[in-house]
């Protein structure tokens, strides 16, 4: 075991000279020129972990295995060092980087999904399953919607939950504008939320001063990080610098204490490490994996099922004529040829057509299994053939409520977990704005701001910040609140229309009791009540 870090090539341009007939696993591209150049025909053989099988036995073996991470199966490691034992002559050097075995460190328990071979014959990791198109789509949709929403920083004001932006912070332009120099807080959060949708984890270094304030962040990949525990209990993470991404610090282990890391663990059974959902569901993206190449398979022939040729006499040379006939009728290209068959040979086919297979089924199921996985509506992938004009807009509300925002939760708790001071916590905040993606059609939005007028709990401004427009100065009525006078309490009701009737009755001028002298005769008030006439005549 040895520490290959200085130089792979140093060391199999060593054994080259020396004679030795020399085999690599998973060693850079330099290594083949470094190999053709330095050795005879034959004497070197360089492959993957995966696909390891050299042709004779060789004198040594140079294993890099930068393909492997902590994520990657055992199973997979040893079939490969079996493999490269088979090749070894008795006595032959095995010489195999010793940081293949460090990344190996399982360091908390209960990390045991791993990416590796799926149950149909696939090889499943984070690259593979970002070429299946759902996966890409569900990926893509989680991340971006996430990046794209505002993320402000608030600070409490008063006990009654009042709250306003703490732009003064330094903080609040690290989440809302740039995290560092190098990216937008779009891409950062993208870059975050791919990590977490992959690898279940998502890991930033977090750059601060020496008042303790944070000045940057940034991401770091979550497949060359490891957690651990010192021997006093406190959590620290070990990044394995194997690329030129850090200046300086290529191809060596960077210790960072817990305060150095913004942590955001997805799903996991401990809640210090999130599983992949890659690793978890490999079996069933690899049947998506197997499906897509049969598919492949099958438009690489023509679109035609594969058969055999027959033939009455004896062929000398089966592999000739396969060959030939491969390359004339073989390939989309030169589907639909009309083939032409010699000396009585017959074309005869073996394989089931694809709608006996239900091919289309089983890649339409897919899509279906691969958004039950992320808890993404097909609707938003592309996939209508469930979705109704009646529907969708509570699929797109679900989508918000049940996908996005436990993932936004988990963000938010972590950047107080990590980012704010510990005597920060009770007054600042994180909180994205989902607002955006609640708001229902025009209609909708302009009854909703009526009510919330007309019951005074929005104001002219309030509504016009809701619909990005400018505001209304205050001399003119925008920042007031108007309340619809009618409304009393349910103990109160018909109190007003008492106090009304009470109020008429009082207002009203008391009645004056007649002289009963002047009383009319009841028994004569038809005669009294006729104008008396006088006696003088009048011409």
């Amino acid at each position: 075991v040895l520490d290959l870090a200085f130089g792979t090539g140093s060391i199999s341009r060593c054994l080259l000279e020396q004679g030795y007939r020399v085999t690599g696993v998973d060693l850079s591209a330099d290594m083949l020129t470094i190999a053709q150049s330095k050795c005879p025909e034959g004497a070197f053989y360089r492959a993957s972990m995966t696909e390891y099988s050299a042709p004779a036995q060789f004198d040594a073996c140079v294993c890099l295995l930068d393909s492997i991470n902590h994520l990657t199966a055992l199973s997979d490691v040893e079939d490969c060092f079996c493999r490269v034992a088979e090749n070894l002559r008795p006595g032959g050097l095995f010489l195999f980087d010793v940081n293949t075995v460090y990344k190996h460190r399982q360091v908390l328990a209960g990390q045991t999904f791993v990416f590796g071979r799926s149950n149909a014959g696939e090889q499943v990791d984070e690259k593979a399953a970002m070429q299946i198109p759902t996966v890409y789509a569900c990926v893509r949709l989680l991340a971006e919607s996430i990046a794209a929403l505002p993320l402000h920083l608030y600070r409490m004001t008063d006990d009654n939950g009042n709250k306003e932006k703490a732009r003064d912070h330094p903080l609040y332009k690290i989440l809302y504008r740039q995290p560092n120099p190098e990216m937008t807080s779009f891409v950062f959060w993208e870059t975050l939320m791919t990590h977490l949708l992959l690898w279940g984890n998502a890991y930033a270094q977090i750059v601060r001063d020496g008042k303790n304030t944070v000045l940057g962040l940034y991401p770091l990949l979550p497949e060359n990080v490891e957690v651990d525990r010192d021997e006093s209990g406190e959590l620290y993470y070990i990044y394995h610098a194997y690329t030129d991404e850090v200046p300086g610090e290529q191809n060596k282990d960077l210790y960072f204490r817990r305060d150095e890391i913004f942590h955001v663990p997805g799903l996991g059974f401990n809640g210090l490490i999130g599983f992949s959902p890659i690793a978890m569901m490999k079996n069933s993206l690899g049947t998506s994996i197997a499906v897509d190449k049969y598919g492949s398979s099958f438009f690489k022939n023509g679109a035609q099922p594969s058969g055999v040729l027959e033939h009455p006499g004896v062929v000398k040379d089966p592999n000739r004529i396969r060959d030939s006939w491969e390359a004339a009728y073989g390939g989309a290209a030169n589907a639909h040829r009309v083939a032409v068959l010699e000396e009585g040979m017959a074309y005869k086919p073996i394989s089931l057509p694809p709608e006996d297979s239900q091919f289309l089924e089983t890649k339409q199921f897919s899509v279906t299994e691969i958004c039950r996985i992320f808890r993404v509506p097909p609707h938003l992938v592309a996939d209508l053939s469930r979705a109704t004009f009646s529907n969708i807009e509570y699929q797109s509300l679900n989508f918000v409520m049940h996908s996005l925002t436990p993932w936004l939760v988990r963000i938010e708790q972590g950047i107080i977990k990590d980012l704010l001071l510990e005597e920060e916590q009770d007054t600042y905040f994180p909180k994205f704005n989902v607002d955006g993606l609640l708001r229902g059609d025009y209609q909708s939005r302009m009854n909703g701001y009526a009510t919330g007028i007309s019951n005074g709990f929005l104001s002219p401004n309030d509504v016009h910040r809701l619909e990005n427009m400018d505001l209304i100065p205050a001399e003119e009525g925008g920042d007031d609140y108007y309340l619809n006078g009618g409304y009393v309490k349910l103990k109160d009701a018909g109190v007003a229309q008492q106090n009304k009737a009470a109020a008429v009755q009082q207002n009203q001028p008391k009645e004056t009791q007649p002289d009963p002298e002047e009383e009319p005769d009841s028994d004569n008030w038809l005669s009294e009540s006729k104008p008396r006439k006088n006696g003088r005549r009048t011409r």
